[in-house]
């Protein structure tokens, strides 16, 4: 007989959900406060050191539509699982590298794993919550994810580097909570009730892959995830850099790009109860667009001192678009196909991962500042606006009006 579902996920899944969305994040941002280290000690350009912080994110596009479809054919906890072992595999071996080709490789392998978790955690939130609380707990390991990144940026220089002297010894540092997690995983996670329906094998309810995609608003999805990933990766990779021009420390820049990851934490679960209560999805995508256009603009020429305004700008709006979008697959197709239109919206929205950081560090060697790079940014969240707009509408408030 098929268990219901609880309005509470049980602390073991909330726990384990959490510190493995902590620990996803972690070791690729710690790369962004030793750019200017990577560059020197490896002899690379602007463009090839982003490729450090971006590869991972691109390899999310790259494994998380297999991974998707993997996980809606073995379960959540095994394909999770494979995911986590992966991740945490490539994060130690990015201690052991010692030449550009070495550490792309380990980078590469620790991508994969971060792909292959990634589609699992709003799959998972959909099968043991009802969907009116699935913003909830989404905002649960949307936390959990930019606690980690805040952790990698803010602390790699002034406490991690010091101690341990090398870059290698930092991934060494930040690969031990990836193994962390993926053992509690393993010990603490079990299949949610939906799975376990009178042994029915879970592939013979699966819809066809080529019918999933044939969903319209998926795609318009899939399109707005891909520039708000060209915008906030751009952003959180070269941040540091553009405040380390305007005269700051690296531990200062480091500390200061952070900020935007910090002041994220209590928006993503302030934004889905306010979503929630209003009844509306999209104003929480086209408003924080606007207001990524204005930072982007005006971090270019604001002083140092006053540099948190526009992280903190940036932090309301890009939580609000982040939980809000991870949220919309649950809503927009049927719990069985969650984890593949979830796999295809990240898997096309963080091809954008690569793109603008990569752009963004040829733009910085091509002509020895940040700002063309952060003007196109601004230009990209105006973009964004107008496929908002395309998207429908899948809260209550107005699908009421509808009827």
């Amino acid at each position: 007989m098929q268990q219901e579902k609880s309005h509470r996920i049980p602390w073991s899944i909330l726990v384990s959900v959490v510190l493995l969305a902590f620990v996803l994040f972690l070791p690729m941002t710690s790369v962004p406060p030793m750019e200017h280290i990577l560059k020197e000690e490896l002899a690379l350009t602007h463009a090839q050191t982003s490729l450090l912080f971006s590869i991972p994110i691109m390899m999310i596009g790259a494994v998380a539509v297999p991974a998707g479809i993997l996980s809606d054919r073995i379960g959540i906890r095994k394909a999770a699982g494979i995911g986590a072992i992966i991740l945490a595999l490539g994060s130690i071996l990015r201690s052991t590298a010692t030449t550009p080709s070495s550490l792309l490789a380990f980078t590469v392998i620790y991508g994969i794993g971060m792909g292959w978790v990634w589609p699992n955690l709003p799959k998972l939130v959909g099968a043991w919550a009802p969907r009116e609380k699935a913003g909830l707990f989404t905002g649960a390991y949307s936390a959990g994810i930019y606690a980690g990144a805040a952790v990698g940026i803010a602390f790699t220089m002034p406490l991690v580097f010091p101690i341990t002297d090398t870059f290698q010894g930092v991934f060494l540092f930040w690969g031990i909570p990836p193994i962390i997690a993926a053992a509690l995983w393993w010990i603490l996670v079990r299949e949610p009730p939906s799975n376990a329906v009178n042994d029915e094998p879970i592939t013979q309810s699966i819809t066809p892959f080529h019918q999933v995609i044939q969903n319209r608003s998926l795609w318009l999805l899939s399109a707005f995830f891909l520039l708000y990933s060209i915008f906030i990766y751009s952003w959180m990779g070269w941040a540091p850099a553009l405040l380390i021009l305007k005269g700051a420390t690296p531990e200062l820049a480091g500390f200061i790009s952070s900020i935007t990851m910090w002041v994220a934490i209590p928006i993503v679960f302030f934004i889905p109860r306010l979503s929630h209560k209003l009844g509306l999805r999209k104003p929480f995508l086209w408003v924080p667009a606007i207001i990524m256009a204005i930072a982007a603009w005006a971090v270019i020429s604001i002083s140092l001192p006053m540099s948190w305004l526009p992280m903190v700008l940036v932090a309301v709006a890009e939580a609000s678009m982040l939980v809000t979008t991870l949220s919309l697959p649950i809503e927009m197709v049927p719990e069985k196909d969650i984890g593949t239109a979830s796999g295809l919206m990240l898997g096309i929205g963080h091809s954008g991962a690569l793109i603008g950081p990569w752009i963004s560090g040829y733009l910085f060697d091509l002509t020895g500042n940040l700002n063309a790079s952060f003007l196109l940014l601004a230009g990209i969240a105006i973009a964004s606006i107008g496929i908002v707009f395309k998207l429908p509408e899948t809260r209550p408030r107005a699908q009421a009006k509808k009827g």
